[in-house]
């Protein structure tokens, strides 16, 4: 049996026939009739999460392991508001995420009455589509809630937010089944083949061309550029990006005295991060791109080949430098060892924010899962355990400390399966700090900005039924990294790994010194 709000029951009906299958659910009296609803399709599966910016991310994760639109639907009030992270985060990696939020009736905002404030387009424009439905009461306001709701479902590369006032009596489920709802449907464009031929021909015809990606992985590249420098002889004139954000901050101001750039995305949308946009295309930039490598293979270009031994001698280096103990040691044996016998064709990665991703874009020679759309350490764990949920392979997370508590509320949940599993790099602050030029001098930078602290994992680990494994030496990292890939358990397991700031950093700088020898 459903809910007796029309609304309610119009929305459901409409996720299902949108193909909509999973949502986190929020607690809440004003939401309690959509979760109903969600709970009793058979369609839908749900995940509760309590903490609404947790589970904000929580359908993010869900939503980059599946490609699918992913509901996160939470109650009246602030509850809404907490989901602003992760709903920019999606925004820019342009993931439809689908906000559900229930609301007071109209008349009743800005009234001292509790739980509410203006939720209709509270998300900004952080969301692709904003609306808030109708509670209807004839024909008219059925289709126009239903039109409503259909124009929110059919786009597709980007956040949208339903709001649905609900007024009381709340917890009436007396209806039997859902309605016969109309959908819309839209056909997107895409590259054609002759667009696809155009693209590669002026690729191959230009003098010093450049095929650059963003997330999910961009290895080498900033170490590439550090050697690089100056000197003219690789700088692009034609450069052709595809994916999503560059991390290296030395990368982007690179590719900024290229002569121009053209840019395929799904979208269509101008993200001119190099200053020199020319061209956008919309459609799949990984199909343009595999055209590209094909037409390398049977005509090799001598810029491109130029690029290619410099990465390979990168990539050389990085292989038979050994750091000292240090996060840098940790991520390198982690990446070693997860790479014997192919096990990462098994496994999935998230790396978090700031210091961890750097270390991914230097070890790591698979794709990895980061949060580069507003680049925030807020989410990092909550989705790479979203992701964990609906995936049954291992899935990994490497993740500072300053990210790991902020987010510890993720591993508060009933959802988590034993396939998760976190390497916790804490060198008690926020590491990436101390490699900013200048900001040794103030006096602040330790207690205010880099956040030092003297916390530990094992007390969240106990709380929330996580193994937890701990290392402070070189010894005792390897082993507890071979544990953490290779045990058998039935709850989530967590390797806090130890480590001193100013020995990160010093090897850290050694490893990009090593190159230039």
């Amino acid at each position: 049996m459903y809910s007796n709000k029309e609304n309610v029951n119009i929305l459901t009906a409409l996720f299902v026939a949108h193909g909509i299958r999973h949502a986190v659910v929020c607690p809440g009296s004003r939401n309690s009739a959509i979760v109903h609803n969600l709970n009793e399709c058979p369609d839908i599966t749900c995940y509760p999460v309590t903490d609404e910016r947790s589970a904000g991310f929580y359908a993010l994760g869900m939503s980059q392991a599946l490609d699918e639109p992913v509901v996160v639907c939470v109650t009246s009030g602030t509850a809404l508001l907490n989901l602003a992270p992760a709903v920019a985060e999606a925004y820019y990696q342009h993931r439809p995420l689908v906000v559900i939020s229930a609301d007071r009736p109209p008349q009743w905002i800005d009234q001292l009455d509790g739980q509410t404030l203006p939720q209709p387009d509270a998300l900004g424009r952080f969301v692709k589509k904003a609306v808030s439905l109708p509670e209807p009461h004839d024909d008219e306001t059925h289709w126009y809630c239903n039109r409503l709701v259909n124009e929110a479902l059919i786009v597709k590369h980007g956040p949208v937010h339903i709001n649905v006032p609900i007024t009381e009596p709340l917890f009436d489920y007396s209806v039997p089944e859902l309605p016969a709802e109309r959908k819309i449907e839209l056909t997107e464009a895409d590259v054609s083949s002759i667009t696809q031929s155009h693209i590669v021909r002026m690729f191959m015809q230009a003098q010093h061309p450049m095929l650059i990606s963003g997330q999910p992985m961009n290895p080498h590249w900033d170490e590439a550029v550090y050697l690089v420098g100056d000197d003219e002889r690789y700088v692009p004139d034609f450069v052709l990006y595809t994916g999503g954000s560059i991390v290296s901050k030395r990368v982007k101001h690179f590719l900024r005295k290229a002569k121009e750039t053209w840019a395929v995305n799904r979208t269509g949308e101008v993200n001119d991060t190099f200053q020199n946009l020319t061209h956008v295309i919309q459609g799949d930039g990984e199909v343009v791109a595999d055209q590209i490598r094909f037409n390398l293979e049977q005509q090799p270009h001598p810029f491109v080949q130029r690029w290619e031994e410099l990465l390979a001698r990168i990539r050389q280096q990085s292989e038979t430098y050994e750091p000292a103990y240090s996060q840098m040691a940790a991520v390198k044996y982690f990446e070693r060892r997860q790479g014997a016998g192919d096990r990462s064709q098994k496994f999935c990665f998230h790396y978090a924010n700031s210091s961890a991703i750097r270390l991914a874009n230097i070890f790591a020679q698979h794709p990895v899962w980061c949060n580069r759309g507003v680049n925030g350490i807020d989410g990092s764990l909550s989705t790479a355990a979203g992701f964990s949920v609906v995936k049954d392979e291992p899935v990994f997370c490497v993740i500072g400390d300053l990210s790991f508590f902020y987010d510890s509320n993720a591993l508060w949940n009933q959802n988590l399966k034993s396939n998760f599993r976190i390497l916790l790099l804490n060198n008690g602050r926020g590491g990436i700090f101390n490699m900013l030029r200048g900001l040794e001098q103030s006096p602040a930078r330790d207690k205010f900005v880099s956040a030092e602290h003297h916390t530990t994992a094992e007390g969240i680990c106990q709380q929330n039924d996580v193994v937890y494994l701990s290392a402070h030496n070189m010894d005792e990292m390897q082993q507890s990294i071979d544990t953490l890939l290779n045990i058998e358990s039935q709850r989530p397991v967590l390797l806090e790994v130890f480590t001193d700031a100013s020995e990160d950093e010093r090897v850290f700088k050694d490893y990009y010194h090593s190159l230039r020898i």
